[in-house]
């Protein structure tokens, strides 16, 4: 249960923490702290169905096993496509925040990003190769270190404080804020990653839900730390820098904290990918079994195997999203929305099949309708971003229809 609370304050108290508060900051003004309060009242019931549905469904799916169970193999196969492709389209995205912060430091460009980038990857990959259980060990250290970090980066930088950069308070208005909350979506995701591990877990249905509730009060304190902080130490300029925690860090010591900043960008990535890593090699594994991805994946679905196979297919498509965002140019902030966009569905599809798994007239029955209603309110700020999500949805339609192995012939072997 330690592990898997560590596993999820890993994933969620992500690589966004290391640049959002400055986007939200520039689209809100110091009214992005009320863009981090609505993401954490919103995340408290959406984390605790997943738990929910996890503790009494444990299964390498996650939410694809979810939406199976409650929906069938269609909708299951679309909700697996979103996190299996839309998280390898964001990869590049994801190892960048950390990866920027290294290269303040050591100097160089756009190349340099991208190739640090690259090696946080492949480090993440390498615990994989030795299964969860190493991944879980592992992911404990850096979130231990990571927390005291952050805590001892607000305290800090908390003499700098000053409430007068509160004002103007919503300087763009409900757009302005409407806008911080779509781009801090991904600060918020990670809830349904731990959710494939849900089998290596000792007891499911115990430690699920309680590693879930430990977690959300960790997270929705350093969130709004860190967020809160950022405003009231760097005021105007907070929607300036590109590297917020450094910036305020250097407020709070008064000297250069590169290095400082640049040890917690390289340990909150390594963090979020190697949780992203694990969950997607599972997922792929499990999508093989019930037809969503080709039947050579399904090895490695079960608990305690290693999925090396798909493990290698993270490994390529990775590669493949390195090439495209160095082909097209690479756009932190688009890729971004394009990915939340796929995890918004997710969130939206798991909580709607919570409604319809968890036991009727009880608390997490309530919890589940409560969450589909705030999580549609969210996706409704996606905008354009949604047809990124259609297209992949469309594609696993099209696979399920032309596949020998179909989903509803895997539902029914399982």
């Amino acid at each position: 249960m330690p592990q898997g609370v560590a596993l999820y304050v890993g994933a969620v108290l992500g690589t966004g923490l290391l640049v959002l508060p400055s986007l939200a900051a520039k689209a809100a003004g110091p009214a992005s702290i009320l863009a981090f309060l609505v993401l954490v009242l919103v995340s408290a019931p959406v984390a605790a169905t997943f738990g929910a549905l996890a503790g009494r469904h444990p299964d390498a799916g996650g939410p694809a096993t979810f939406a199976l169970r409650a929906f069938g193999p269609k909708t299951s196969a679309v909700t697996g496509w979103w996190f299996y492709f839309g998280t390898l389209a964001g990869m590049p995205a994801a190892s960048a925040f950390g990866a920027a912060y290294v290269t303040e430091l050591v100097g160089g460009g756009r190349t340099t990003t991208m190739a640090l980038a690259a090696v946080l990857i492949l480090i993440a990959i390498g615990v994989n190769v030795f299964g969860v259980h190493l991944s879980g060990r592992v992911q404990l250290v850096l979130t231990g270190f990571l927390t005291i970090l952050l805590v001892g980066a607000v305290v800090l930088a908390a003499p700098k404080a000053d409430t007068a950069n509160l004002q103007p308070f919503a300087p763009h208005g409900f757009a302005g804020v409407a806008t911080a909350i779509s781009l801090l979506v991904w600060s918020f995701t990670g809830w349904e990653t731990v959710t494939h591990l849900a089998p290596d877990f000792r007891k499911p249905k115990r430690d699920m839900p309680l590693a879930t509730g430990i977690s959300i009060l960790i997270i929705g304190v350093l969130y709004l730390a860190v967020g809160g902080m950022t405003i009231l130490v760097l005021g105007p300029r907070a929607g300036e820098t590109q590297a917020p925690l450094a910036a305020m860090l250097g407020e709070g010591i008064g000297t250069s904290v590169r290095v400082v900043a640049a040890v917690i960008a390289v340990v909150v990535t390594l963090g979020v990918l190697n949780v992203f890593v694990a969950s997607m090699a599972k997922l792929g594994a499990a999508l093989g079994r019930d037809g969503a991805l080709p039947r050579w994946l399904a090895k490695g679905s079960q608990s305690g195997d290693v999925p090396r196979r798909s493990l290698l297919v993270v490994t390529v498509g990775t590669a493949i999203s390195f090439l495209v965002a160095i082909l097209t140019g690479f756009e932190l902030e688009q890729a971004l929305r394009a990915e939340n966009a796929c995890l918004i569905g997710i969130y939206l599809v798991a909580m709607a099949a919570g409604v319809r798994l968890l036991p009727s007239g009880g608390k997490q029955r309530w919890l589940a309708v409560l969450a589909t209603v705030l999580v549609f309110g969210v996706l409704v700020l996606a905008g354009w971003y949604l047809l990124f999500a259609a297209a992949l949805a469309l594609g696993a339609l099209v696979y399920l229809k032309f596949s020998k192995h179909s989903g509803a012939g895997a539902a029914e072997e399982r």
